[in-house]
């Protein structure tokens, strides 16, 4: 039975689970029942469909699961994790596996309908032609245009084709997309299990790994950047550090001026290289000469729009470090919240216990709690679409400390 000729359903039969080393599922770490659910479908034609929804929080691994799927249905050997079908299909290099991780804002209503016609057509050399979209939840950033031109895809099936969904919720994806895809939800992986991944797979130092996975939150992706780059650390730290600074509205003023100015400064560092190739790589396909003053209007224009999406993806990029630099800063409030109130819960913050200290001595619960309030306040408007520094700057004025 082909992918095409299932009904999706949004119940998940569990398959027995077996060891995963040395497989493509050895990287799935903390979502024993969800590999179980993979290698089902993997395993039994009957529990297959050609539509997935890969749900879970930031960093629990929903591309890296997908992925892992795909590899999986193309391996002989229902992923083996050493053939060449198992690499390249994890390495994003698969003639059949395409990966759409988009690096602006949005999913344009043009490159779902590419996609579209692209999983029409037949497998060339695997088992099934695979299509995976990291960012599903990009699908209907301004409007419910891309994801409506997804949606007659799914609608109508085509044999040996299979469509995997990433999203952090269910509500992300529109209803009508959720309800013909079957969902597969994974869950934040225990810091220690994210610390044993980084020490088995990255070569880690144990006591570094650990510092890293509780400082993410078990974020895997963030806790490996923690892990190997210095610099991330000390952003890390100069964020958490400004939150025991803040007593005036100059010192709120000052403190969102930072955090977007750190965001902004990473954005530029890592992607000035990157652009600066991606530039020289087109003119040298447009055989354009770079030392010229001026360039041909054909030339003109792609360079533009090489530019604007340079553009859109450093503006992602920033808000994305903004947002984690929130992530941070809640982190802190609650663990003063934590300290408070004597809950015992483990710290996040250990490395910071000094600033938790302080913040709950001087703040009542109540105002802990309306802070980690006033920083999810924060985040939603610069989610929707808000001036990033005008909500820092909002958010800064409610975080200040009584002198």
């Amino acid at each position: 039975m082909t992918a095409g000729t299932h009904t999706a359903t949004n119940t998940v039969t569990t398959a027995p689970s077996g060891p995963t080393e040395g497989t493509v599922w050895q990287d799935i770490v903390g979502q024993e029942p969800v590999v179980a659910t993979l290698r089902g479908g993997v395993a039994d034609p009957s529990q297959m469909t050609h539509a997935w929804l890969f749900t879970g929080p930031p960093g629990s691994g929903r591309s890296n699961a997908a992925r892992a799927f795909a590899a999986a249905l193309q391996c002989p050997q229902g992923g083996c994790g050493s053939c060449r079908e198992c690499r390249t299909a994890l390495d994003g290099t698969h003639a059949d596996v395409d990966i759409v991780a988009t690096e602006g804002l949005s999913i344009k209503v043009d490159h779902v309908r590419e996609l579209v016609q692209l999983a029409g057509l037949r497998p060339s050399v695997g088992r099934w032609r695979i299509i995976i979209i990291e960012d599903a939840d990009r699908l209907t950033t301004y409007s419910d245009a891309p994801a409506n031109a997804l949606l007659k895809a799914l609608e109508e099936p085509t044999p040996r084709t299979i469509w995997m969904l990433c999203a952090p919720s269910v509500e992300d994806v529109i209803i009508t997309i959720r309800s013909r895809s079957r969902q597969v939800r994974l869950r934040t992986p225990s810091p220690e299990a994210v610390a044993a991944l980084l020490v088995r797979r990255d070569g880690v130092e144990p006591a570094m790994a650990a510092y890293a996975a509780r400082a993410a939150q078990s974020h895997i992706g963030l806790a490996r950047r923690l892990a190997r780059d210095e610099h991330a650390r000390i952003r890390r730290h100069d964020v958490l550090a400004l939150a025991t600074k803040i007593q005036t509205v100059g010192d709120a003023l000052g403190a969102a001026a930072d955090i977007s100015t750190i965001a902004t400064e990473e954005s530029q560092a890592s992607s000035a290289e990157r652009d600066a190739a991606e530039r020289t790589r087109l003119m040298e396909t447009l055989g354009a000469d770079p030392a010229a003053r001026t360039q041909p209007p054909h030339i003109r224009s792609q360079l533009t729009a090489l530019e604007k999406e340079q553009k859109t993806r450093a503006t992602r990029f920033t808000r994305d470090m903004i947002d984690r630099s929130l992530v941070d800063l809640f982190s802190l409030y609650r663990d003063a919240l934590v300290m408070a109130t004597g809950a015992g819960t483990a710290l996040v913050n250990e490395d910071a216990r000094a600033a938790v200290q302080h913040l709950a001595q001087v703040l009542p619960p109540e105002r802990l709690l309306i802070a980690l309030e006033v920083i999810g306040t924060a985040r939603e408007r610069i989610g929707a679409n808000a001036q990033p520094l005008l909500a820092l700057e909002a958010m800064a004025l409610e975080l200040r400390l009584p002198r």
